[in-house]
């Protein structure tokens, strides 16, 4: 397909400003919404407004019954608000009402609106109070809720209202992240491992003790304050006994805490530090039997049964010590290399097979090859029928020929980088 002049500057400015594939080969954070993992449409600003048409059209509902709530928790209409207290009374005393909710519900606010919608009362009653024909057949058709017609006023109020949602949307998200977040990210470590400590015993003690609680009254406590407090007069004198009262008790209390986690609360360990190994491994030369030339250092001892051996796979490392680097967030805790001179232990404790350890001089651990050994005491296996017995690495033995590899294990200390922080 030809692209005009104009279209192909337009595809490249969004290109600049959204990069259209994922980039590959980057060690980021694991993304839970990417396209790797989901299958979804991937951006289109002809979708997205499509989809933003359409879902405005259809998001009346839900601003009706946010309205509703809001009058209904702000006091508009004492009678409803006493009703739902009422109502929380019930099902906090007896959390199985929680069950008739959902079938109630429906009832009083689905099923019998749209059967007064169907038989609707007369235009002209008898009296004040008017009277529905609850007999015989329907005398209206059925409502349904229509999207908002484009352009309607309808279209613009839930724009309105979707753009109010937003806002309010990012002022409460906004002011959870700036109550919440300095305490537990841990950029005040003191804080935020008093926290720790603190919520840590309180999730032991609920563990035991959460049966003795009187679950049923604190929920009814907690709803009662929850709603009582949505009343201006409570919310005004709530505000003003806050400033008189509450906050010389809060510097108090943030005081006396201060003070206690600066007592206890140690933070000044040394870094974690741990040993790792690096393998020195050379090959021989040629077909010479004391001759070899260095060939890798190695994370890995690439001994005969290892997957890589087994498999044809070479040894992957790097030609020089110097460019043995530490591991990602590690620094290097001492000035070098030491050689570790218990060669016998490492490999014992690997279980490696086929080797043979020289546990003195430069403590290489060699390639047994497909020779057989002499037993330098001259013993043999009487049950060998004459052939000299073949045990593993032990002293008292020694190999007419090595084989190819040899290596040797070199440690060195690292330890934890410090995050060094900006302010």
């Amino acid at each position: 397909m030809k692209l005009w002049p104009a279209k192909r500057r337009r595809r490249r400015l969004m290109q600049q400003i959204i990069p259209l594939v994922d980039s590959d080969g980057v060690d980021v954070a694991l993304d839970e919404r990417s396209s790797k993992y989901i299958r979804r449409p991937g951006f289109s600003l002809p979708l997205m407004t499509s989809n933003f048409r359409r879902f405005n059209a259809r998001i009346g509902v839900v601003f009706v019954f946010q309205t509703r709530l809001i009058r209904l928790l702000n006091w508009t209409s004492p009678t409803q608000t006493i009703s739902l207290l009422a109502i929380c009374t019930f099902v906090c005393l007896d959390p199985n009402l929680l069950s008739v909710l959902p079938a109630a519900s429906a009832l009083l606010f689905i099923l019998v609106p749209a059967f007064l919608v169907r038989h609707p009362p007369p235009l002209v009653a008898a009296s004040n109070s008017p009277s529905y024909s609850l007999r015989g057949p329907p005398l209206a058709p059925p409502s349904t809720i229509k999207p908002a017609a484009e352009m309607s006023k309808d279209f613009f109020r839930n724009m309105r209202d979707l753009q109010n949602g937003m806002d309010d949307f990012s002022t409460v998200h906004d002011a959870v992240i700036k109550t919440l977040a300095p305490p537990t990210n841990f950029s005040n470590e003191p804080l935020s491992s008093t926290i720790f400590l603190f919520l840590f015993i309180a999730s032991c003690l609920l563990f035991l003790a959460s049966q003795l609680l009187p679950w049923r009254f604190l929920s009814l406590v907690i709803c009662w304050s929850g709603i009582i407090l949505g009343h201006p007069s409570v919310q005004e004198l709530a505000l003003t006994g806050r400033e008189s009262h509450l906050r010389p008790h809060e510097k108090k209390a943030w005081t006396w805490l201060d003070n206690w986690i600066s007592s206890d609360i140690i933070l000044d360990a040394p870094p974690e530090e741990r040993e790792v190994e690096v393998f020195e491994l050379q090959r021989r030369k040629g077909g010479r039997a004391d001759e070899w030339e260095p060939w890798i250092f190695s994370p890995i001892p690439y001994d005969p049964l290892s997957p890589q051996r087994i498999s044809g796979d070479r040894a992957k490392g790097t030609r020089f010590f110097e460019d043995v680097q530490p591991p990602t967030g590690w620094e290097w805790g001492d000035k070098k290399w030491v050689l570790d001179m218990s060669s016998r232990e490492w490999v014992e404790e690997r279980m490696m097979q086929g080797l043979e350890v020289e546990i003195e001089g430069e403590r290489w651990v060699f390639d047994m090859a497909a020779e057989r050994i002499v037993d330098v005491d001259g013993l043999k296996d009487p049950n060998s029928k004459g052939k000299s017995k073949m045990p593993d690495w032990e002293e008292g033995t020694r190999m007419e020929k090595t084989g190819e590899w040899r290596r040797r294990r070199w440690v060195r200390t690292v330890r934890r980088k410090a995050f060094a922080s900006s302010e």
